[in-house]
């Protein structure tokens, strides 16, 4: 199964198994992982689940799309390579992906 690599604003970081076809979001959400929200589940109206992708991964993403990036305008400290990760959908090309998580969602 593939896997994510989330790492808190500390350095903690968290080796989380994502099904294919899941988002980093619902893995992180269901992991119970402290610094993802997911508060809307997913529909993209709360930017409580963004994270920063690791460059090495941001060019095997589909582009953010003009919803997802009028989200992260409102996203605490958004960055070049923000991203929510109820966008990201596992797949076995992004098996080992790296995203860092904000200091705060809030």
């Amino acid at each position: 199964m593939p896997k994510a690599l989330f790492i808190d604003a500390q350095g903690g970081e968290y080796e989380l198994d994502v099904p294919v076809g899941q988002t980093l979001m619902e893995a992180a959400t269901d992991a119970m992982l402290d610094g993802i929200i997911g508060e809307c589940g997913g529909v993209m109206s709360c930017a409580t689940c963004h994270v920063y992708v690791d460059q090495n991964w941001l060019g095997k993403l589909q582009p953010a799309d003009d919803i997802e990036e009028s989200m992260l305008d409102v996203a605490r400290e958004p960055k070049d390579n923000s991203r929510l990760s109820c966008q990201i959908t596992m797949s076995e090309e992004l098996d080992g992906i790296v995203v860092h998580m904000p200091r705060s969602q809030f």
